[in-house]
C-alpha cells in the first residue's frame, strides 16, 4: 500500500513525531556507513544523477537532459536503471529517450554498458548504492522542498544525511525560476568545491489548450506542489486537483471518479507523463498530459564539466 509522505517532512523545523522518530533514522546512517567500500567499472565513465530528498527532484528529466546533451556532442550513451516493478513508468520514458540497461543489480547493468563499449551510462537514481560507484556524482534538489525538515528517514525526508553532500561533484537545483542563491550558499558551506547549477522546469503544451478552459489535474509523483506550480506557471487553470503517492498504481474506480468530476463542472483533465505511462489504453481516454523537462541554465559549464571525465 502506497501512502502521501508525512507533511512533517516539509515542515522548516523538526515537530514532536519527527523527533520521535529520529532514533529509527540512526538505522539508516549506519547501513551507509557500512556500504563505504563500492566498485566502479572502468570501462565505461559512469554519471550518476540522484538525490539525498526522497522523491520529487527531477532527476529523471535531468538524466534525460544529460543524456541528450551528450548525444549532441557525438557520445554512445545509455540510460541505466535498477529495475523496480513499481517504476516502469520512469523506464518507459528513459526507454523513449534513449538505450536503457534496466537489470535488478545496478553495478551488473554498468559492466553491461562497459562491455557493449558506450562511452557514458547515466544512471537514474542510485548515489546510495551499496556496490556501485561512479565517474561523476550529481544530487538533484527540488527548489520548493529542498531539504525538507532536514532529518533522515522516517524523521525527515532524507536518505542520508545532507552533511553527505561533500561526497558529490554536483548538485542541481530544479525550479520554476526562483533565486537559488540561499540554497546555493548553504550547500556550499558543506562542501566548497560543489559546483552548483540551476535546471528550470520547462514544459511542452503541445495540444493543450489553455484560452477559458478549466482544468483538473492529478499526479501521483514525489512533487505534486511543484506540478501545480508548473502548470500555474503556464496559464493552466487549475479547479481542483488530486495528490496520489509516488509511483501510485490507479485503477478504473480512480480514473472515473476524475472523469465524473471533470464532466459535472465542464472540466478538460490533466496529469503527468509519468502518471500517464500509468493509465491503461481505456483509462487514458480525454486525459491530457504534461511533458516537463529540464534546461540547466549554465549548459556550457556542465558540458565542460562531462567532457573532463
Amino acid at each position: 500500500m502506497k501512502i502521501n509522505k508525512p507533511s512533517f517532512w516539509d515542515t522548516k523545523k523538526p515537530n514532536l513525531i519527527s523527533k520521535v522518530l529520529s532514533f529509527i533514522s540512526y538505522f539508516v546512517i549506519l547501513k551507509n556507513i557500512l556500504n563505504r567500500k563500492k566498485s566502479i567499472v572502468k570501462s565505461v565513465k559512469t554519471i550518476c544523477v540522484g538525490n539525498i530528498y526522497l522523491g520529487g527532484t527531477g532527476k529523471t528529466p535531468t538524466s534525460i537532459y544529460i543524456n541528450r546533451i551528450l548525444r549532441k556532442q557525438r557520445y554512445r550513451t545509455t540510460f541505466i536503471k535498477k529495475f523496480y516493478k513499481d517504476q516502469l513508468d520512469e523506464q518507459k520514458i528513459l526507454k523513449k529517450s534513449g538505450n536503457l540497461i534496466c537489470e535488478k543489480n545496478r553495478l551488473n547493468a554498468i559492466k553491461i554498458a562497459g562491455s557493449k563499449k558506450f562511452d557514458f551510462a547515466i544512471c537514474d537514481d542510485g548515489l546510495q548504492d551499496s556496490q556501485a560507484d561512479y565517474s561523476l556524482k550529481i544530487v538533484c534538489f527540488n527548489f520548493d522542498s529542498f531539504i525538507g525538515n532536514g532529518k533522515i528517514i522516517p524523521a525527515g525526508p532524507l536518505r542520508e544525511s545532507i552533511k553527505n553532500i561533500k561526497n558529490y561533484d554536483i548538485a542541481i537545483i530544479n525550479s520554476n525560476g526562483e533565486n537559488i542563491n540561499t540554497k546555493k550558499k548553504y550547500l556550499k558551506k558543506i562542501n566548497k568545491n560543489l559546483k552548483i547549477y540551476q535546471g528550470i522546469y520547462t514544459v511542452s503544451k503541445k495540444n493543450i489548450k489553455t484560452k477559458n478552459i478549466k482544468y483538473i489535474a492529478f499526479s501521483g509523483i514525489g512533487n505534486h506542489q511543484t506540478f501545480l506550480k508548473t502548470l500555474k506557471n503556464n496559464h493552466i487553470k487549475i479547479f481542483k486537483n488530486y495528490n496520489f503517492p509516488d509511483h501510485y498504481n490507479y485503477n478504473d474506480k480512480d480514473i472515473f471518479k476524475i472523469k465524473e468530476e471533470a464532466k459535472k463542472n465542464n472540466c478538460k483533465i490533466i496529469t503527468t507523463e509519468k502518471d500517464i505511462m500509468r493509465l491503461n489504453k481505456n483509462n487514458k481516454k480525454n486525459i491530457n498530459y504534461l511533458k516537463i523537462e529540464i534546461k540547466i541554465i549554465e549548459e556550457k559549464n556542465l558540458i565542460r564539466s562531462l567532457k573532463n571525465l
